[in-house]
């Protein structure tokens, strides 16, 4: 003790010493080594009153919600309304401003309280997006590689759903397939490259209301098909209905895309075979 008490004894002038490499801009690790103050409690008292340089603050990234979240809770503002606003928890306020006075409650206007339903909403339908796209992501995982067998049976089935079929007052076996989902597409015309379809066969046309943009969809589907526009069939423009209220008018909208099998009857009735095929089999299936 004695050795630590002599080491300390000029006190002020370890002190003027502390202060001025302080005022420097050094940091309490770097005083500290200078004078060989090995003891917090000392160094404390040599740098009392003396705010540490601006370089050694750490940054907090809450400190901005901080003061927002007291700043509203002086306007009066409840825990609920700055968590929704904020987006934080309401332990991390109670923390925050508890040490203001607690706003006198007033009644909320129309106004207000169909605002702060309004962001709530948005934050609920946020979550719900968010959950949306996990499931959607973890339900696509599941899926992995697909076999020839796998694609031949999803094809089957989604040209039995979507496309043109063959009835008993008209005799049309033809392979037809329409839709506006570029993903059906993508998934039809895997399933005919699987099949060996001779591309040279296949034919391409647009189906579109005259409303829209036609030469963007045009351009679109040539695209998405890897083909020229050129070689796109005469576009089908269908009439607008004044009295239909459509959903798809924005800029996203382009269409059906038609895609036709050139002498595609045998195609059609192999296909029509593969259907009932798998009616049959799954009407076999063991309960």
């Amino acid at each position: 003790m004695a050795h630590a008490h002599s080491k300390y004894a000029d006190f002020e002038g370890l002190r003027e010493q502390a202060v001025t490499l302080r005022r420097a801009g050094l940091s309490r690790r770097q005083i500290r080594d200078r004078p060989h103050v090995d003891n917090n409690d000392i160094l404390n008292r040599l740098l009392e009153g003396e705010p540490p340089p601006e370089w050694t603050k750490r940054p907090n990234a809450k400190d901005d919600v901080r003061a927002r979240a007291r700043e509203l809770r002086l306007q009066g503002w409840t825990y609920d309304q700055i968590q929704v606003e904020l987006g934080c928890s309401k332990s991390s306020i109670s923390l925050w401003v508890r040490d203001l006075p607690t706003p006198k409650r007033r009644k909320r206007t129309r106004e207000e309280a169909s605002a702060i339903a309004k962001r709530g909403w948005e934050a609920k339908l946020r979550l719900r997006e968010e959950e949306r796209q996990q499931t959607r992501k973890l339900a696509a995982d599941t899926v992995g590689h697909l076999t020839d067998r796998e694609l031949f049976l999803v094809g089957v089935g989604l040209y039995w759903a979507e496309g043109a079929k063959s009835k008993p007052h008209s005799r049309r076996e033809r392979v037809t397939f329409v839709n506006s989902d570029p993903d059906m597409i993508t998934v039809f015309l895997t399933w005919l490259n699987l099949l060996r379809v001779n591309p040279e066969t296949l034919r391409f046309a647009v189906q579109i209301h005259e409303t829209a943009d036609i030469a963007a969809a045009e351009r679109f589907w040539a695209d998405h098909v890897g083909i020229e526009t050129a070689k796109l069939l005469k576009t089908t423009i269908k009439k607008h209905n004044p009295s239909t209220n459509r959903k798809n008018t924005n800029e996203n909208y382009f269409g059906c895309l038609r895609i036709d099998v050139r002498d595609g009857a045998d195609l059609y009735r192999r296909i029509e075979g593969w259907w009932y095929g798998i009616v049959g089999g799954a009407a076999r299936r063991p309960d």
